[in-house]
């Protein structure tokens, strides 16, 4: 009860701006229901922006110091798990540690994989390819950098989530950044402060999972099948999306496991198979590529803001990407079957590695070794991307599109799960029905609908989680410190067992 009280309170006082600035736009807006829901919410789109983007005159957002900040503390606090725990983050995602006794949902492989389908998507096709055009290739390098350190921002909030997470009666698992908010702050004598962040980091949650991981992802997946079907009616489409998510998530956190267990390895196949083709039939240009990356990235031409300006293309990217730092992925992690929070913080920091130094750095060198990213008549990422595949590849846009599909698809269910576990720890479980209605329902808004402010001010949502995790991360970081010794000190010594 007490929880949705606060939750209310937080609601009230963020209504009240909203409703302020609701007066403003309504009185500037042109007339119509949608007109004037478009303006009210391009009016709250540039308050966030002018927030999380502040700048303090420096050229640096707040934001992305926020996350990098963030990211290079814990990996000097966690002394370097980020590389050293690498090589044993493989052995576990194998197998080798499953118990099927241990307490959780999911096995190790598909909590990574469920979380990797909410991050591998459209911030690889097309987000790669903005950075460069904006920032150019230099800021592939600088993606490359923050999300070596983003991993051990995984890491910790993935641990974290593993550490603090609830076993419900009935087998399932609750966990994420609020209950580690909430209790884990308790423990340390900070009780309602811990509970006012993780109500605000659910809210947040919430409404990132609607827009950014739901609506967005069907508005854009029908810009692309559209592209190849250009009969094919909005609203039919939205009601077969709709239709097969819904027969999804119903089946909670397994099914969902199980279906990105499936499809993201075959997404990341398919998409890494099609680069490397081009990559290697451009061989002699992959020496070239690197130097101007590596050389661009301290010495860049022709980009606004110059190194600064790359630096921050590149960081910004990465954390969109990999979303490390932002806590999504520990709702998911915090269901697998272990009883080694260590263990799946360890099994989370591959996450960007796979997502931005793989998958993003394929993405790179295509674009690069094609020179699409300077072709003055492509303003668009994903069309960047296309075109610079299609220029080898002919038939690629077919492939592309249908990439663009089951990501947008992969990430609509993994954030159906997200957002779900936060509604459940505001309104708990007897009210699921409700949020599962909602989020079908937004399924086809998102493909019938262009409400591009609505769109953006979610994705704002998205980057605002990162505050109260990350204040949640900074606090409970000793604990976690604590925790790795000890697990690391046991597995050098042979204390814990094999199964394969």
């Amino acid at each position: 009860m007490k929880k949705r009280w606060i939750s209310l309170i937080i609601l009230f006082l963020l209504a009240v701006p909203i409703a302020a600035v609701a007066q403003e736009a309504e009185k500037a807006a042109p007339t119509g229901f949608l007109a004037t829901v478009d303006a009210v919410f391009t009016q709250l789109v540039n308050w966030m922006s002018a927030v999380l983007f502040f700048d303090f005159g420096l050229g640096v957002p707040l934001i992305v110091l926020w996350l990098i900040g963030g990211a290079i503390f814990f990996t000097i606090r966690m002394g370097f798990i980020n590389f050293r725990g690498f090589k044993h983050a493989i052995f576990v995602v194998q197998g080798h540690y499953d118990d099927p006794a241990e307490t959780g949902e999911v096995s190790h492989f598909q909590a990574l994989a469920a979380a990797l389908s909410a991050t591998v998507g459209l911030g690889n096709i097309a987000g790669v390819a903005i950075a460069i055009s904006v920032g150019g290739p230099g800021a592939m390098f600088w993606m490359t950098v923050a999300a070596l350190f983003g991993m051990t921002s995984k890491f910790v909030e993935c641990t974290l989530g593993q550490k603090y997470r609830v076993v419900l009666p009935d087998g399932r698992v609750a966990g994420g950044p609020m209950y580690y908010l909430s209790r884990g702050l308790a423990e340390k004598g900070m009780g309602q402060f811990g509970n006012i962040m993780a109500s605000l980091f659910a809210i947040l949650c919430i409404g990132a999972a609607f827009g950014g991981g739901n609506m967005f992802q069907a508005n854009q997946s029908f810009a692309a099948i559209a592209g190849l079907f250009p009969a094919l009616p909005n609203w039919l489409y939205g009601i077969a999306l709709a239709f097969l998510v819904g027969l999804v998530i119903i089946g909670g956190i397994q099914r969902i496991g199980n279906v990105a267990g499936a499809l993201v390895p075959a997404m990341c196949l398919l998409y890494v198979a099609a680069s490397l083709w081009i990559i290697l039939m451009n061989a002699s240009q992959i020496p070239s590529a690197f130097a101007q990356i590596f050389t661009e990235a301290f010495v860049p031409r022709a980009v606004e803001g110059g190194f600064i300006g790359v630096v921050v293309q590149g960081f910004r990217r990465a954390a969109f990407s990999n979303e490390a730092g932002v806590g999504s992925a520990a709702i998911a992690h915090a269901a697998a079957r272990t009883e080694e929070p260590i263990r799946e913080g360890i099994v989370a920091l591959l996450e960007p590695f796979i997502d931005t130094v793989i998958i993003c750095n394929m993405t790179a060198l295509v674009v690069i070794i094609t020179g699409q990213y300077a072709n003055p008549n492509i303003t668009h990422g994903v069309e960047t991307t296309a075109a610079a595949f299609g220029s080898v590849i002919s038939w690629f846009p077919v492939l592309l599109t249908l990439a663009v599909f089951l990501f947008a698809f992969s990430t609509m269910i993994s954030w159906s799960y997200y957002g779900e576990r936060a509604w459940t720890y505001l309104f708990g479980e007897s009210t699921l029905i409700v949020y599962r209605v909602i989020y079908v329902l937004c399924v086809f808004f998102g493909s019938v609908i262009n409400l591009g402010a609505i769109l953006d001010f979610a994705d704002m949502m998205f980057f605002a989680m990162s505050f109260p995790n990350l204040v949640g991360g900074f606090l409970l970081a000793d604990k976690v410190r604590a925790d790795l010794d000890s697990y690391m000190l046991r597995l050098n010594s042979g204390e814990m067992s094999v199964y394969k």
